[in-house]
C-alpha cells in the first residue's frame, strides 16, 4: 500500500482505482452489510428450516427495514432538517445523531430476535451490530472511526466464530469475508475517506463487538 501524507491525503492513485474503490465502498456500505448477512442466514446457511418461503421473505424484509431503511430515512430527515451537513457523514459531528438513532433500531431488532428464540448465530450477530454501533458512538468523540471497517470487522469475526461453532466447512466463507474486509478497508483509504488509524480502530471495534456478543449470546 502506498504511503500517505501526514494529513491522510493521497492523490497518486490511478483514477480507475479510485472509481473501483468508490464502487466497493457503496456495495459494502454499513447499511447494506446486515441485509447481506440476513440473506446468508436465511437462504445459504438455512438456519430457519421450519420457515415457509413467505416467512423467510418477511424476515429478510425485517432485516432490510431495521438495518437499512430506517437508518437511511433518519439520515435523510436529519439532513433535511439541517442537523447534519451531508448525508455522507463526513464529519464526527454529522455522525452523532445517526449513531444514536441506529443504535435504537439495532437494539430493538436484537431484542426481538432474542425474545423470539432465534438461532444463536442470528442473535449473536444482531447483538454485535448494536454493540458495534454503541462503541462507534463513543469513539466518535475522539476520531472519525471508519464505519465500514467496523462492519467488516463484525462480519469477519462472525464467520470465524461460526467456523469454530459449526461442523460445516466455513473455510470458503471465512476466506471471502477476510478478502472483502481487506478490499473495503483499502478502498476507504484509497479515496481519502480515512487515515489508517481510523480504519484499524474500526476493525478492532468490530472484532471486539462480535467477541463480546459471542460471550453473552
Amino acid at each position: 500500500m502506498m504511503v500517505t501524507e501526514a494529513n491522510g491525503n493521497n492523490s497518486s492513485f490511478h483514477p480507475v482505482l479510485k472509481i473501483a474503490a468508490k464502487v466497493v465502498s457503496y456495495i459494502f456500505h454499513p447499511l447494506f452489510i446486515p441485509v447481506y448477512i440476513g440473506y446468508f442466514f436465511i437462504y445459504i446457511l438455512r438456519v430457519f428450516p421450519q420457515f415457509t418461503e413467505w416467512d423467510k421473505t418477511k424476515l429478510l424484509i425485517s432485516f432490510s427495514v431495521n438495518y437499512m431503511v430506517l437508518p437511511l430515512v433518519t439520515i435523510l430527515l436529519t439532513k433535511g432538517l439541517g442537523f447534519i451537513s451531508s448525508i455522507y457523514l463526513k464529519t464526527q459531528k454529522d455522525r452523532i445523531i445517526p449513531y444514536v438513532a441506529t443504535g435504537v433500531f439495532y437494539f430493538w431488532i436484537w431484542y426481538v430476535f432474542r425474545t423470539q428464540s432465534f438461532p444463536r448465530e442470528v442473535v449473536m450477530f444482531s447483538l454485535a451490530v448494536f454493540l458495534a454501533s454503541s462503541l462507534g458512538l463513543i469513539v466518535n468523540s475522539y476520531m472519525k472511526v471508519s464505519m465500514h471497517a467496523i462492519s467488516v470487522g463484525v462480519v469477519s469475526t462472525l464467520f470465524i466464530l461460526m467456523g469454530f461453532l459449526s461442523g460445516d466447512n466455513f473455510g470458503p466463507y471465512i476466506s471471502i469475508a477476510l478478502l472483502l474486509s481487506g478490499l473495503v478497508c483499502t478502498a476507504r483509504m484509497i479515496n481519502n475517506e480515512h487515515i489508517p488509524i481510523e480504519v484499524y480502530v474500526g476493525l478492532f471495534l468490530g472484532i471486539l463487538a462480535q467477541l463480546v456478543a459471542y460471550l453473552f449470546s
